[in-house]
């Protein structure tokens, strides 16, 4: 009896404790999951506090994002050829970002910040070399040029090629203008006088005529026949944020000149198996250069060209170029596409022309790439 009325004792001390307990808990937060203080074993679970309680509404319950491992492993090469070819990139949480498709031109400043930041200081000046024909060189310089204006820099192309491609496709007329770049090589006429203004606000053209085939005979016996060009952009660099030099499908004393007055090298690749053959030749041409005229001269950027998703062989050549040259292959590849062949008949580079087409689109991309990720 004595052990049963201590027991009873005991209880009724703790009864009121307990009550008191509870009476002294929050009130349970509206939307706050309930949890039992005691678990089916009896072990006290506790309560949970008012803050952690508040804060369980608010709570959203997201599945862990696990990396694409096609997304993430794909590359550019492998994009459908309705649209503008870019390379993925992996975010931390492995989702998968793409430049987007159209977006409206940057004011200028935001656009020279960021190329302040890429490293590479205004003026540039990019010879857009590549001894084969036929790869995109002309195409490049008009359409890269007129995208870069776009973005709200000023931009002279400078035409060496005898073919004078790069005048007619920005409208420019032989007959219209009474100095030429062979005037600029071989009489010493002021660059100045020789840049012609296009339909485009901000980008300007260097002329080019036939005349220009006989130059490179005229340059050997001339004093200091690699530094021409050189000397003749000095003069009007200051003006320019960009000047895009148009070589000619060969290495001989114009593109000699291109590469001495140029700091950085653009070369175009068609991707197709004959235009790697010339690339090694080429290196070699732009480190001699390199060590004898022009010291910062470098390969800074390479674009692949004539990209048709269609083919394996479009894969390979870019898998290949892109696996040697590493971070100097742009991440955005130029479609083949009939307008970009159609645009040069109107005299309008393809932004003018079609903005909306796919080669727009790809240039204007490459263009956010080249001035240092604007966008």
């Amino acid at each position: 009896m004595e052990g049963g009325a201590t027991e009873t004792a005991s209880m009724g001390e703790v009864g009121p404790d307990i009550e008191a307990d509870r009476a002294a808990e929050p009130a349970p937060v509206q939307g706050a999951v309930a949890k039992d203080p005691v678990d089916d074993s009896g072990a006290d679970l506790g309560t949970p506090t008012p803050e952690v309680a508040s804060t369980v509404p608010a709570q959203v319950e997201t599945p862990p994002s696990s990396p694409d491992p096609a997304g993430l492993e794909s590359t550019d090469d492998h994009a459908p050829l309705d649209t503008p070819v870019t390379t993925p990139t992996a975010t931390s949480r492995g989702a998968v970002e793409t430049t987007p498709a159209i977006e409206d031109a940057p004011s200028a400043a935001p656009v020279r910040q960021a190329q302040a930041a890429s490293g590479n200081p205004l003026p540039r000046v990019l010879a857009v070399a590549n001894q084969k024909g036929g790869v995109g060189k002309t195409t490049t310089s008009v359409n890269l040029g007129a995208a870069l204006a776009e973005l709200g820099f000023r931009v002279l192309v400078i035409d060496l090629d005898p073919q004078g491609n790069a005048t007619t496709g920005l409208g420019i007329d032989a007959r219209n203008f009474e100095l030429s770049m062979y005037d600029v090589l071989m009489r010493d006429s002021s660059l100045e006088d020789c840049v012609e203004p296009t339909s485009m606000k901000n980008l300007f053209v260097a002329p080019a005529t036939i005349a220009l085939a006989g130059a490179e005979i005229e340059l050997v016996p001339a004093f200091s026949r690699e530094l021409k060009l050189r000397k003749a952009i000095e003069s009007v660099i200051d003006d320019f944020d960009y000047v895009l030099i148009d070589c000619p499908p060969s290495l001989g004393l114009i593109t000699v000149n291109a590469l001495a007055a140029a700091s950085e090298v653009l070369v175009p690749i068609q991707c197709e198996y004959y235009a790697l053959e010339g690339l090694s030749q080429l290196m070699r041409n732009v480190h001699l250069v390199a060590s004898n005229l022009n010291p910062k001269l470098d390969i800074s950027t390479i674009v692949l060209t004539m990209y048709d998703a269609r083919t394996k062989l479009a894969d390979q050549v870019a898998t290949e170029v892109r696996e040697h040259f590493g971070s100097k292959v742009c991440r955005i590849v130029i479609p083949r596409t009939v307008r970009l062949s159609e645009a040069p008949s109107f005299g309008q580079p393809i932004t003018a022309f079609d903005p909306a087409s796919r080669g727009a689109i790809a240039y204007r991309e490459l263009a956010k790439e080249v001035s240092g990720g604007a966008s």
